[in-house]
């Protein structure tokens, strides 16, 4: 039988391959096997309640990639506490907001978060104990090494517990805090692990941070589920992501669309560095078709590309591991879900080819936004599926293309333009790294287009040529009115533009 929590996950496999790694240091360190995590669970509970986290209260990470990161992660959903996976790129006022409105009763921050921390609570009116902890401590102080405690004495979680909340990176207003259960966790670690056929053989390197929906569940749950293991760097870095890869044994890639491109633009991996790898994973956000085929031809790596939203404890669209059956430029198929397109305002069902917001269902899908009963009703159908916000479409064999978020559509003169087909069309002008469209107000149109454009380093291009080539691709409608240089393009943890952010460029 599948587990159905973190803790079933943590003792299945220590049950088969106690002494098997499962998260390596990309450093050398001594690996965490199996074997260890199910050993801590009695000792760590203790730590816990000493502390002043009870079962079935709250604590938050704020803490940086590590093993001891992870450690504390799983440990406390598998004591039946429920962990909040805290953004390191959070803003005071919202680390002040998602620490305050989670209830946690307990803090485990890394040393240089302890400030940050400190002032983020000074409002909050309930008590709250912080803990400094190493992010690569394999025991923390005070934990016991084991204890006289029977097993069967630990607190169990339910399938039905919420043992992750996770706050989403939201364009507008402070996030939401979505609540996740354990048997959604699981239940899409285990259609991932099916959809990419990962076996206890297969190994990731992970270097997106922990706090994000997709490493939490893709790089950090999945292994689980497979018995695999994980090389889990502190950081993404393009000149050292080949080297990790290859001394970490990896047999597979999970990386973001912004990744690719500083690939791309970066080193290409030493002689001794190629391995064979199964494939490489992209997610969280649409990969440029270009991007995808120059990495393809350049590092000589299949790319499998995902979608998912942290409401749906990550991917819920996946390409087929079969290079034969994949479809550059789409999502994939639904995978672990069902997967419709509707109306956004008569819900009605749209048929194949006809664009309109994708909505889903399935066993990984949220039970809600914490403290939030207006959201969550406007985030669901009245037949209960999840609306994405994603405008997107499904063609004749069920792949599903996405084009943009209908609160970012360009609707000029009264045609809907996909940001996203502007974004492609800059992509291919050789002096340009990145680049994001975003309507802006005008008074002839209702809106017209602007483009933020990052150039490449050295390269050059002025407003006069980046028009004159956007109208050989786009024609001139399509064409945006108004254009911007900028140094790079403000983006959330996942890796996703944040457009509405750029409309004040056009002041």
């Amino acid at each position: 039988m599948s587990a159905r929590t973190v803790r079933e996950l943590i003792e299945q496999q220590a049950l088969t391959r106690p002494h098997s790694p499962y998260a390596l240091d990309p450093d050398g360190g001594p690996p965490l096997c199996f074997g260890d995590l199910a050993q801590d669970l009695t000792g760590f509970d203790a730590w816990l309640t000493l502390a002043g986290a009870a079962v079935g209260q709250t604590v938050a990470v704020v803490m940086p990639n590590g093993l001891g990161t992870l450690r504390a992660h799983l440990l406390c959903m598998a004591t039946r506490r429920c962990v909040v996976a805290v953004n390191l790129l959070a803003q005071p006022e919202v680390l002040r907001h998602v620490l305050g409105h989670s209830d946690c009763q307990l803090v485990l921050c890394s040393p240089d978060r302890l400030e940050s921390v400190r002032n983020a609570l000074a409002p909050v009116e309930r008590s709250v104990e912080v803990r400094v902890v190493d992010p690569q401590a394999r025991r923390l102080d005070g934990e016991p090494v084991a204890t006289s405690c029977s097993r069967a004495q630990l607190p169990t979680p339910l399938p039905g517990d919420t043992a992750l909340l996770m706050y989403t990176s939201g364009t507008t207003g402070m996030p939401k805090g979505v609540m996740l259960t354990h048997a959604q966790l699981t239940a899409n670690a285990h259609a991932i692990a099916r959809e990419h056929q990962l076996g206890a053989e297969d190994r990731v390197l992970g270097v997106l941070p922990l706090y994000h929906i997709n490493a939490f569940v893709v790089t950090m749950l999945t292994p689980l589920s497979s018995g695999g293991s994980v090389v889990l760097a502190p950081r993404f870095s393009a000149q050292r992501f080949w080297a990790q890869a290859h001394e970490g044994a990896c047999t597979w890639l999970n990386v973001v669309p912004t990744m690719v491109s500083y690939l791309l633009e970066g080193p290409d991996p030493k002689p001794e560095w190629r391995r064979s790898y199964r494939f490489c994973r992209s997610a969280s956000a649409a990969l440029p078709v270009d991007h995808l085929l120059a990495f393809e031809q350049r590092f000589g790596i299949d790319i499998v590309e995902t979608m998912g939203l942290t409401e749906t404890c990550a991917p819920v669209f996946s390409n087929p591991i079969d290079p034969a059956r994949r479809r550059p430029g789409a999502v994939g198929l639904a995978s672990g879900c069902e997967a419709r397109v509707i109306d956004p305002l008569s819900l009605a069902i749209l048929p194949d080819g006809e664009t309109g917001e994708i909505t889903l269902r399935g066993p990984q899908v949220m039970r809600g936004y914490y403290k939030d009963e207006a959201a969550t009703a406007a985030t669901f159908t009245p037949d209960g599926w999840l609306r994405t916000g994603d405008l997107g479409h499904r063609d004749a064999e069920g792949y599903f293309f996405v084009t943009g978020r209908i609160k970012e559509l360009i609707i000029k003169g009264g045609e809907n333009i996909a940001p996203r087909e502007i974004d492609e069309a800059l992509l291919r002008h050789p002096a340009v790294l990145d680049a994001a469209a975003v309507g802006i107000a005008d008074r002839h149109y209702g809106q017209e287009i602007m483009a933020c454009v990052v150039l490449r380093d050295g390269a050059q291009a002025d407003e006069a040529s980046l028009r004159e080539f956007c109208v050989t691709q786009l024609g001139t409608y399509k064409t945006p009115s108004v254009f911007r240089i900028v140094p790079d393009l403000p983006r959330g943890p996942s890796g996703k533009v944040q457009r509405l952010k750029l409309r004040a460029l056009a002041r």
